[in-house]
């Protein structure tokens, strides 16, 4: 994708606009959030493996189920969006 010259002006460039006293501490927390999305990644992945996961619920509606009546929203319908 870059050649070797591409990836030396870019990074003479990071070094001019960030600074030399920055780039090792940039550097290292671009490390921690490497090593957390790595673990992360790994745990979601032995979670989905194992089994963990729920069907999801099915809710069966018998005849004659009624909902609650959803708070009149100050429009005088009383079927549109709750606002609270």
């Amino acid at each position: 994708m870059f050649g070797l010259s591409e990836l030396a002006i870019l990074l003479i460039v990071v070094i001019v606009f960030i600074g030399a006293k920055k780039l090792p501490d940039l550097a290292r927390n671009a490390g921690k959030a490497a090593r957390i999305l790595k673990s992360e990644s790994k745990a979601m992945k032995a979670e989905g493996s194992a089994g963990h996961q729920q069907d999801p619920h099915i809710i069966q509606v018998r005849p004659g189920d009624r909902t609650a009546a959803r708070p009149d929203n100050g429009t005088g319908t009383g079927n549109g969006p709750v606002r609270t």
